[in-house]
């Protein structure tokens, strides 16, 4: 199979693979609790992905050019026996790293299995530091200690670690420079997400972002920081480094400086969506073919449509007016990992 590009020509190279569209956070710009409460009904197991499904479907999209998975959620951890789901992944040929995205409460007692199947790189997921604020923001009471901790010994093992934050204006922008000075010393790189429109429940408006610039800014009020040039295309976040002791932010910019000209990004659902954009309003249902009994060549055929015929570019049209057209309509950000 020959590698696909789309109607722009971005070729596809990342697959994020969303595992359970469970939570046990409650994110207030993800899962607000007001909407997901105890009482919410989640997806039943047979309507999710088998690992045996997600392996099939991984095999075939490293053949259509995909190189990078990640595994998202919901809170992926939540996932049973994801340990046993990252080894068959790393069998694959064409596929040159794996990563995962969590909230890493219940890493501490994954970490090791995960790094034993094969898993080297994770993105964590941790808004604050102040106790109060990150318990309120995690909707849960959990404290950063606890997520700390689990980072430490995660760190210990000789996982690559990257921190992501998202900065919501009036919440936690009070919290950037602790944030940036914790994990410097520790050299572990932090990436500063500016508040997305994601899903329909999160209060979004322009007035709530804080940009990359803003936050840049701050930073540099304190500290000296170089540019980085970017490693490879379609890489999403902008780098720069602290000039004392060379550890690196990010900057994941989707309101302020778009990245949609160089997207390389699909992703599957939970149960078995295909998604081109992370702010879509429908997937394309590669489960029910599957379980219809489709060849790879048909399921190949498939998803090479559906890539052929993208020509998702949200955040470079994003306004006012765009925003308020699409506030009924768009996946949410738990449902689809980020």
């Amino acid at each position: 199979m020959e590698p696909i590009t789309d109607k722009f020509g971005r070729p596809i190279r990342d697959l994020r693979i969303s595992v359970t569209d469970r939570c046990n956070f409650r994110c207030s710009y993800c899962m607000p609790k007001e909407i997901f409460g105890d009482d919410y009904v989640f997806l039943p197991k047979n309507e999710l992905l088998s690992f045996e499904e997600i392996e099939r479907l991984a095999h075939l999209f490293a053949k259509l050019g995909v190189k990078k998975l990640r595994l998202t959620g919901g809170e992926p951890l939540m996932r049973r026996g994801l340990p046993e789901l990252v080894e068959k992944l790393m069998q694959i040929e064409g596929i040159e790293d794996i990563g995962l995205t969590t909230n890493a409460v219940l890493l501490g007692q994954y970490a090791k299995p995960l790094y034993d199947a094969g898993l080297r790189r994770l993105n964590i997921s941790l808004d604050a530091l102040d106790p109060v604020l990150f318990g309120e923001m995690n909707g849960r009471g959990v404290k950063p200690e606890v997520i700390l901790k689990n980072i430490d010994k995660a760190h210990a093992l000789g996982f690559t670690i990257k921190m992501n934050m998202v900065v919501k204006k009036g919440t936690n922008e009070q919290e950037i420079l602790p944030m940036a000075q914790y994990f410097k010393e520790r050299g572990i790189t932090l990436r500063f997400i500016e508040f997305m429109d994601v899903g329909n429940d999160n209060g979004w408006s322009f007035e709530k972002v804080v940009t990359k610039k803003e936050i840049l800014e701050r930073l540099q009020g304190v500290h000296e920081l170089d540019p980085v040039e970017e490693e490879y295309y379609g890489e999403v976040a902008k780098r720069w480094r602290y000039k004392d002791n060379g550890a690196e932010v990010g900057f994941i910019t989707s309101v302020s400086e778009s990245f949609c000209s160089t997207c390389t990004r699909a992703r599957l659902s939970s149960e078995g969506k295909l998604f081109t954009c992370l702010f879509a309003s429908e997937g394309f249902d590669v489960r029910a073919l599957i379980r219809d009994g489709a060849t790879d060549e048909e399921l190949a055929a498939a998803v090479t449509g559906v890539w052929e015929n993208r020509a998702d570019r949200y955040s470079d049209e994003r306004t006012e007016q765009t925003v308020k057209n699409r506030k009924n309509k768009k996946i949410n950000m738990s449902y689809i990992g980020g």
